[in-house]
């Protein structure tokens, strides 16, 4: 097919769930109508999928069959009735919630959702080769209109602002250790989905509520004839989500070309192009869903939640036993409340190089005995676990004769730039590989009393197209699965766990990762830079990824990579980390140093308060992490999505919702003292640590002393508190709940 003469689809077929259209050149598209809110559109322009299956799509399940998800299932979906309009131009199909209208010639979608009684157009394809019918070259491309004022959020963790519009940014998951939080791209991460929120035009019912095909004239964007402000309330939302394993780039506007008008675009190298566009109109009601979408999130543990120690620089170290044994002295010195330490790979060591399922006895002479210290005063270790074998690795010929290497066609191993030098990744879509890597986490950790896996440098760098996976049958090129590849070992090792322990709920960690990592892991935003750019860039980080899907997260606090920080910077990462769910002090400082609690005295004792205030909040993380798995709330949230009607609340700022009640300002800058922090309107909040209450809808400047982080909470709201005295020695539970600001007169 050529531009001058573009495919024409009909209708050719309609089932429960699924109408199909075909064009004369043999391209065909399904539309699956899954729900209400959510309506599917696969563009095959070959007529057949390139990847028959999927592992991002579970409705609501904990999780799919290992070898994938037939991409034609359609269980677990209540496939709604739906109203369908069919002529010669156009196809038009509603359910309650959403409106499509196709324009058959050449293929083009128009999106409206129901607002009320209104239908709002939300979206709409670029009325210039708006798919790829072999126009160009073989990748996968979906081009839509932009419009003036649209905000688009998600693609899980990126850098910068949280608010993607005039960026392009690219998926293609990468060790990017020291990366800068404001700008550095591509990270650790494939998270294809994105939420668009903004100016929409509406039809009403029976006032020719068809807002008709979309126009082919260049330069034509989205009519903003009714806007979300001015209808009086929140603008709708909606996402979509490419279900796809590819690199892809996504632009929001950065690129521009007069011959299409305004556009945004997703281009993946391979793959099909299989999307599913999530209807609000509330942005909170498209996070749970699109979380629902991609999997139940898994439980955590309590311990999960406390502090967990960690530093490369401890089993590094020529005396790592002795390095490790002095942590937990300095807890009890220190009275450093910590339930659980992560074990850097130096563990693994063989001279300067580190080799999975490998103890460097000369550092640990006694790893039971080890393992059992740590166990003996509370403290759960959760060892690092790497995919890629060294090339001396002593299990590398093993497991290069059992076929679970990735490979060349020739059977050569397909090297790769790994630590300390070239190596060779598992390929778990091969037979065999994922028992032969649950034996070896069995044998090597949890037989020795480690309690949880931290599976790292999981990015899969696979860029030779000479590389090719077993795809459980379908051999292709490895490239192509990187992020499957991923999540098959954060199942793997999670089912190790389960197998080990049936009784106990796992807990792992994984840097990596891509849509439907929540049914596994907690995670963390990768090697941050220590700076205050990170601090204040790394909360925007994980907010995205929160609107993504994924919950369960923190980062390094302190900063992993570069200077030691600071008595001050440290303090301020700190106050973050304990509203976090994951908080773990993490480093590899250039300088050897290790960000610990006690690095800086003149700074212990504050810290050592923080930590102490992280444990009194638990039980509300915790219930905030269950009402996450039980009904998909994002735990950590931006403040626009629980007050989208307050214009301020869209504004970039440094402020989130920890829940739907707790408002976290966090100090990203030096030498403040105190904080200005907007109020939402609609409510009135109470200072966390004076009760004070104060009206919504205005800007409040509270005092910001090292050992108070600011924190409000809605007002006449009780929040789950431990109200026990702790001490690293002792640890004891009083639940309580505290009622914030009720007898309290408002300030102004």
């Amino acid at each position: 097919m050529s531009i001058a003469d573009p495919p024409r689809f009909s209708l050719t077929d309609q089932a429960p769930g699924r109408l199909t259209l075909t064009a004369e050149g043999g391209a065909v598209v399904h539309i699956f109508v899954l729900e209400d809110d959510i309506v599917r559109v696969m563009v095959l322009p070959g007529g057949a999928l390139d990847q028959p299956r999927t592992w991002s799509i579970a409705p609501g399940l904990d999780d799919v069959p290992w070898e994938g998800r037939d991409r034609f299932d359609l269980s677990g979906f209540s496939l709604p009735a739906l109203t369908l309009a069919v002529d010669a131009d156009t196809l038009r199909l509603e359910t309650a919630a959403i409106r499509l209208t196709v324009t058959l010639a050449g293929l083009f979608c128009a999106w409206a959702i129901r607002d009320g009684e209104v239908w709002c157009e939300v979206a709409r394809d670029r009325p210039t080769q708006a798919y790829n019918f072999g126009y160009w070259d073989e990748k996968v491309y979906h081009h839509l209109a932009r419009a003036p004022g649209e905000r688009y959020f998600g693609l899980g963790e990126r850098s910068g602002d949280m608010d993607r519009a005039g960026r392009r940014l690219r998926l293609c998951n990468i060790d990017a250790m020291g990366y800068d939080a404001r700008t550095s791209d591509p990270l650790y991460k494939h998270f294809p989905v994105y939420i668009t929120v903004g100016p929409t035009t509406a039809a009403h019912p029976r006032e020719g509520g068809d807002p008709g095909p979309p126009s082919r004239a260049a330069g034509d964007p989205l009519d903003p004839r009714l806007r979300g402000d001015e209808r009086n309330g929140a603008p709708p939302a909606f996402a979509l989500l490419y279900d796809t394993l590819s690199d892809a780039t996504f632009d929001f506007g950065q690129e521009l070309d007069n011959y299409h008008g305004p556009f945004r675009s997703m281009v993946a190298d391979h793959g099909d192009l299989d999307y599913y566009l999530i209807a609000g109109p509330q942005l909170e009601a498209v996070v749970k869903r699109l979380t629902w979408l991609t999997g139940r999130p898994a439980a955590t543990p309590a311990w999960g939640l406390g502090y967990s120690g960690s530093s490369m620089a401890y089993t590094d170290a020529p005396d790592a036993q002795a390095q490790m044994a002095g942590f937990l002295a300095d807890c009890e010195t220190h009275d450093i409340l910590c339930d659980s330490f992560h074990l850097s790979s130096g563990y693994t060591s063989i001279g300067a190089r580190r080799h999975v399922f490998h103890w460097n006895l000369d550092k640990f002479p006694d790893p039971a005995g080890f393992v059992q210290s740590y166990a003996d005063r509370g403290v759960r270790l959760c060892a690092n676990i790497k995919p890629c074998l060294l090339a001396d690795n002593p299990r590398f010929a093993q497991a290069h004769a059992l076929g679970i290497l990735l490979c060349e066609a020739d059977g050569a191993p397909a090297w790769v730039q790994f630590w300390d030098g070239p190596g060779c990744y598992i390929d778990f879509t091969a037979p065999g590989a994922a028992a032969w890597w649950k034996a070896r986490v069995r044998e090597s950790l949890l037989d020795l009393g480690v309690a949880a896996t931290w599976n790292d440098n999981n990015e899969y760098e696979v860029w030779s197209p000479k590389a090719i996976a077993a795809g459980f049958g379908a051999p292709r090129p490895a490239r192509e699965l990187k992020p499957l590849q991923t999540l098959l070992m954060l199942r793997a090792s999670r089912e190790a766990q389960l197998e080990h322990a049936p009784d106990e709920t796992p807990f792992l960690v994984s840097r990596s990762g891509g849509m439907g990592m929540q049914r596994y892991v907690q995670t963390w935003s990768g090697d941050n830079f220590t700076s205050w750019d990170s601090l204040k860039y790394n909360i925007r980080m994980g907010l995205g990824l929160a609107l993504s899907g994924v919950s369960n997260l923190g980062h390094d606090i302190g900063g992993f990579s570069g200077p030691a920080p600071d008595a001050e910077l440290l303090v301020r990462w700190v106050q973050l980390g304990v509203f976090l769910p994951r908080f773990s002090i993490h480093s590899w400082n250039d300088d050897g140093t290790v960000n610990a609690p006690w690095m800086h005295p003149q700074a212990t004792a504050t810290i050592r308060a923080l930590i102490k205030l992280r444990y009194r909040l638990i039980p509300y993380l915790a219930a905030l992490l269950q009402r996450y798995r039980d009904s998909y709330a994002p735990v950590l949230r931006p403040t626009f999505l629980d007050f989208p009607h307050d214009p301020a609340c869209w504004r970039e700022c440094d402020d989130f919702m920890l829940g739907p009640d707790l408002l976290v300002a966090p100090v990203v800058a030096p030498g403040v003292t105190e904080r200005e922090v907007y109020l939402p309107a609609g409510t009135r909040w109470c200072d966390f640590w004076t009760d004070t209450v104060f009206d919504g809808g205005q800007a409040v400047t509270l005092p910001a002393p090292w050992a108070r982080p600011v924190a409000l909470v809605r007002a006449g709201v009780a929040i789950p508190l431990n109200d026990a005295a702790q001490s690293f020695a002792a640890r004891s539970q009083q639940r309580v709940a505290r009622i914030f600001g009720v007898a309290e007169e408002a300030s102004s």
